[in-house]
């Protein structure tokens, strides 16, 4: 395990040599400077995690080194060493990024846990950090798999969406056809990115509970609130929240989700405080709000202060030239989430995926893919994986009495079998036996008809 780096600065040697040798026999990589001179070379050479910094140093102050470290080494935690009666120093060396401050003379135990705790919340700060730069690679715009034109306009509005102040954005669009992807690329592409983006199926929770979950509640507010409880807004303040079918939210909590975005204030349930949020808020529905309000079972000034910018995603259906490229997209995916080596997709299978309708959008074509490559043990996905309802809707199953209407003139009845083989062939990707299975013949009858009409 890797040794934490503690670098001391102070102009005594003595201070200087009791710390290092203390922090020694605890652990830690220590080094040590005399000047700032030499505090900021060492940060420069060694990145240390920690610093104790003595606030009166010759030559550059201490207070100057602090805010060059913060420059040069953001991640470095710095813990001031001030002597008694400069308290208001210390505290400006706070407001400039100091973790905390002690006071000399200091007691080495003492020290020993304000150095814990603050390699501690370093390190959460960094595993935080690493976290949030992970989400915004991973739900960044240009991960959203689009060549389709309707699909090129949406992403050139994210981004826009995204480099604005916009506090509010509807997202329209049918099941499954990637409407939270897109509420994150809003959020991972805007300056809101470091703080949190919250999510919440408003058709998932129950009426009552609503409230409690969105504005949180105090202690005692109602039977089974036996701690005061902070709700998503109070949680993702800096942040964006992101409503799921909006669409289901009932009349009383649209009347107090729309005073939230006129107000930018809540209240928690059984609380009277005013709490200002800054939120940036993200609703999405596969419904027809329009109706909805037709209908008063969505309010209409609710509807004109969430749709100030709306978007329209397209049904799959719709992006037929994106079909290949998402099922290849969710192969690599589900080859490195199974260890499979699936290599891509047989023409005749491609022909069935782009021809069938998709009612499932995206999160189907997911999931065809995902049981294909968890069933089939072959390095090509081949029609014979597709589920039976993609087969039957597109090409048709085969299933059922055949509609043959035999033409006035007449036909070769060998034409017509030679035609069938052909059919089999290409269907079963040329696998014998499957194609024979799909004509009722015994292989070996199969194999004659082949040869017969020249395929062997």
């Amino acid at each position: 395990m890797r040794k934490h780096k503690i670098l001391v600065v102070d102009d005594e040697h003595l201070i200087r040599w009791s710390l290092e040798q203390n922090l020694k026999k605890q652990g830690y990589e220590v080094f040590t400077a005399g000047s700032g001179e030499d505090a900021l070379r060492l940060v420069r050479e060694e990145a240390p995690d920690l610093m104790l910094l003595d606030i009166q140093l010759p030559g550059i102050s201490g207070l100057e080194v602090l805010e060059r470290v913060k420059e040069m080494e953001e991640e470095t935690t710095v813990i001031m060493v001030t002597a008694l009666g400069v308290l208001e120093t210390a505290v400006k060396a706070m407001r400039m990024g100091a973790y905390d401050y002690i006071n000399k003379p200091f007691n080495l135990d003492e020290l020993a846990i304000v150095i814990k705790k603050a390699l501690e919340t370093g390190e959460l700060k960094r595993e935080v950090a690493h976290l949030r730069s992970e989400q915004s690679r991973k739900y960044g715009i240009g991960n959203i798999i689009g060549a389709n034109r309707h699909m090129h306009a949406v992403l050139a509005m994210v981004e826009k969406i995204a480099r604005s102040d916009a506090s509010t954005v509807l997202i329209q669009g049918e099941s499954g056809t990637g409407k939270e992807l897109i509420a994150k690329a809003i959020h991972y592409e805007s300056a809101r990115a470091d703080k949190p983006f919250m999510a919440i199926n408003c058709a998932a929770v129950p009426e009552t509970l609503l409230e409690s979950e969105l504005m949180g509640h105090e202690k005692g507010a109602f039977t089974d609130a036996k701690a005061m409880k902070k709700g998503l807004f109070e949680t993702a303040d800096g942040g964006t929240i992101f409503l799921d079918e909006i669409g289901d939210m009932d009349l009383g909590m649209q009347a107090k989700l729309l005073r939230v975005l006129e107000e930018r204030t809540f209240r928690r349930v059984g609380g009277t405080k005013e709490i200002p949020v800054d939120v940036r808020i993200v609703s999405a529905t596969n419904k027809d709000l329009i109706k909805g309000m037709e209908e008063k079972t969505f309010r209409n000034d609710l509807y004109y202060r969430i749709q100030v910018i709306p978007i329209f995603l397209p049904p799959l259906r719709e992006r037929k030239d994106d079909i290949i490229t998402l099922a290849e997209h969710f192969i690599a995916h589900f080859n490195r989430e199974f260890g499979k080596s699936v290599k891509g997709i047989s023409k005749m299978a491609e022909k069935f995926l782009t021809e069938y309708s998709w009612p499932g959008n995206i999160r189907e074509l997911k999931n065809v893919v995902e049981r294909a490559i968890i069933l089939e043990s072959e390095d090509t996905i081949l029609l014979e994986h597709l589920p039976q309802e993609i087969v039957a809707r597109t090409g048709g199953s085969g299933a059922g009495p055949v509609a043959f209407n035999l033409p006035p003139e007449g036909i070769d009845i060998e034409d017509v079998e030679r035609e069938l083989i052909r059919q089999a062939l290409e269907l079963s990707e040329g696998n014998q036996s499957k194609a024979a299975k799909k004509l009722s013949l015994g292989i070996d009858a199969f194999r004659y008809r082949m040869k017969k009409f020249g395929f062997l």
